[in-house]
């Protein structure tokens, strides 16, 4: 099989668009899912379990903050790597990669871009280690995909604000040790402030009976008259530039991830074709299933050319919110093609536990709706190309 590369298809070489700095985190992630992630996710997904031990292994391989400067505990590195680490986690679980996504991307890059020195260096080693698990608050029980309509607000009472309101579907809160959660002021301006587990009225409900994420840990953020210390305002950012501008770094990470999710699928169903036997032949000899593998194939190698290209744009310090979402909702919406596809050259294996498929398949139907629904993604390329804002 000449695509066979490195363990993972590249019909289009693009390894050798890859440095050896690229090839060696993806190694070292790809050892790293293969021995703690892999042999347990089944049985986690079916438990609906949370390896809250995960998360300091996490931090000992890196995957926590990987562009953040090794100053503050990160990995330094580029955001090619970056994606690279969030593709080998999901080719894992889409939920593990939940879990450092929002980590790198929702928690320490904000604290990162928008704090004082003296936030990254309270939160950002202990966060980076794993340590400390962050979660990231933005959406509302009432206000997802319009996070300007937000009620969640914060006042002003001298030597602290005073928060009130509430947060839903947020990945890592019943776990997290520190929220970064966005807020509306006395005057309507969106404000970030870190909430540390422990504050007084600040509670983290768990959210059960998830038929997705199952190895993921979700629930809300609830706020009730808590006390933030002045200091704990994120001092370089207003209105919804700051969340969305994490947004940008997690939703291209999903960008790469999805790929690992679409990787994952279409291995087991190439390895599968080869071994059923079905009118004495395998199932792979016939043309419609080789018509799905090729399918496959081909929008895999699309997908990775355009993470590629988005990764030299992002280091490039070029790269348009428009063209991230762009790359968000292809490579998700088809990484969950890919999966049906998968599942139907398992047949009815495909739906049991023995395969990844039926876990990846609902873990993306998550994947497909949050940090940006498939719908909104759409227009927002569309308000691009046209001039015309289809929503406000």
């Amino acid at each position: 099989m000449a695509y066979e590369s490195a363990g993972a298809p590249d019909y289009y070489n693009i390894d050798d668009l890859l440095t050896e700095e690229h090839k060696l985190v993806r190694q070292s992630m790809r050892d790293f899912v293969k021995r703690e992630i892999s042999p347990n996710i089944e049985q986690w997904a079916q438990e609906a379990h949370f390896p809250s031990e995960i998360v300091k292994k996490f931090g000992d391989v890196g995957a926590f903050g990987p562009t953040i400067p090794t100053e503050y505990g990160g990995g330094g590195l580029d955001y090619i790597s970056y994606g690279i680490v969030m593709q080998e986690i999901e080719r894992g679980d889409s939920g593990m990669r939940s879990t450092a996504s929002v980590q790198g991307s929702l928690v320490m890059y904000p604290i990162y871009k928008y704090g004082s020195e003296e936030q990254r260096k309270k939160f950002l080693p202990k966060l980076a280690s794993g340590e400390w698990l962050g979660c990231f608050g933005l959406t509302e029980p009432d206000h997802g995909s319009n996070p300007g309509g937000m009620t969640t607000n914060i006042k002003d009472m001298g030597d602290h604000y005073l928060l009130n309101g509430a947060k839903m579907w947020i990945s890592n809160s019943p776990e997290c040790q520190v929220a970064v959660v966005w807020a509306k002021n006395e005057e309507g301006r969106i404000k970030g402030v870190i909430v540390e587990r422990g504050m007084e009225g600040f509670t983290t409900p768990e959210i059960h009976g998830k038929w997705s994420l199952r190895a993921s840990t979700t629930g809300e953020l609830v706020f009730d008259n808590v006390k933030v210390p002045k200091e704990n305002l994120l001092p370089n950012v207003e209105g919804l530039r700051g969340p969305l501008g994490c947004l940008d770094s997690a939703r291209y990470g999903i960008s790469w991830g999805a790929i690992g999710a679409a990787i994952d699928c279409y291995e087991s169903a190439l390895k599968y074709s080869l071994e059923r036997i079905q009118f004495d032949k395998p199932i792979g000899a016939f043309q419609l299933t080789q018509k799905k593998l090729a399918e496959m194939l081909t929008e895999i190698t699309k997908a990775q050319l355009l993470a590629w290209r988005l990764g030299t744009l992002m280091n490039d310090g070029k790269a348009t919110t428009q063209q991230i979402s762009m790359a968000k909702r292809n490579n998700v919406d088809m990484a969950l093609h890919i999966a049906r596809e998968a599942r139907q050259i398992h047949g009815g294996m495909g739906i049991t536990g023995e395969y990844p498929i039926m876990r990846h398949m609902m873990n993306l139907e998550s994947v497909i709706t949050y940090e940006g629904t498939h719908d909104i993604h759409l227009l927002i390329t569309g308000a691009d190309i046209t001039g015309i804002q289809a929503f406000k």
